[in-house]
């Protein structure tokens, strides 16, 4: 009875197979046939990804995809995405991986699969300077009299409906446009990530912005693949192990976030 129990189930499973209904991506071995990892993002969150003056794409998560082609031994292609457009365009094999500061939430977990995190971040405020006395934390601002926005279709978009749902809420298509627009007096408030509220801070704040640096939402961010892909997946939790053991992902979180040189490039 065992051994007729398991001839069915090995036919079953070599029948699954035949059908196309149970095979699995592999990713890996189309990258190394083609010779090139193709890498999506949208390059307008610093420092993970932005345009410096030549017009090349560059940041933290662009310094991780070289390391990434480098132990691959292919070549690498960065792929300029929309925000709004960037999971749709990975189903449907635009590019083999996104790294775009994208946070790991369980609805887009069900889309797609994400790696290991990479780093920990969290929702900040940009203020407007005259509010400062007023406004103390995030909390303060949620009343109808205040008018915040954040980037749309991001976590600050949904940290700031769910947490503040009294103000005003106004969303932009960039990170740029909200903090111009708070430069402009037009909101008295932009919630968005810390990494690019510290940057914007230093960049356009000073005599305008009050920067509430205490993050009040905590959010890991992921490099994501498409479902059924086990192999991919496993090499990329490997992958980062390994920089991390050998230091080379130090080296690059220091070149990002703890030295500002590489903001001449793009001034």
């Amino acid at each position: 009875m065992k051994k007729l129990s398991l001839f069915v189930a090995v036919a079953l499973a070599v029948l699954t197979f035949s059908t196309g209904t149970a095979v699995v991506a592999d990713t890996l071995a189309e990258i190394q046939k083609r010779g090139t990892l193709r890498v999506g993002m949208e390059p307008g969150y610093m420092p993970f990804e932005l345009t410096n003056q030549k017009g090349e794409i560059i940041g933290f998560d662009v310094d991780m995809a070289k390391r990434m082609a480098k132990a691959m031994k292919v070549k690498l292609e960065l792929v300029s995405t929309a925000w709004d457009g960037i999971i749709p365009a990975l189903l449907t094999k635009k590019f083999d991986i996104l790294m775009s500061g994208m946070t790991l939430t369980q609805e887009r977990n069900m889309t797609v699969n994400f790696a290991t995190p990479y780093i920990l971040i969290g929702q900040s405020v940009l203020l407007k300077k005259e509010l400062a006395d007023d406004v103390e934390s995030y909390r303060d601002l949620n009343n109808p009299k205040y008018t915040v926005a954040s980037k749309l279709g991001t976590t600050g978009e949904q940290a700031t409906k769910r947490m503040i749902p009294n103000a005003k809420y106004i969303s932009y298509e960039t990170e740029q446009e909200g903090v111009m627009e708070l430069a402009n007096g037009k909101i008295d408030a932009f919630i968005y990530d810390l990494p690019f509220n510290s940057i914007a801070m230093g960049q356009k704040g000073a005599g305008k912005f009050v920067h509430l640096a205490e993050p009040f939402t905590k959010e890991p961010l992921a490099w994501a693949i498409r479902k059924d892909d086990p192999n991919f997946l496993n090499w990329l939790n490997n992958f980062m192990n390994q920089i991390k053991y050998d230091g080379v992902y130090e080296k690059i979180y220091t070149k990002w976030f703890k030295d500002d040189t590489w903001l001449k490039e793009i001034q």
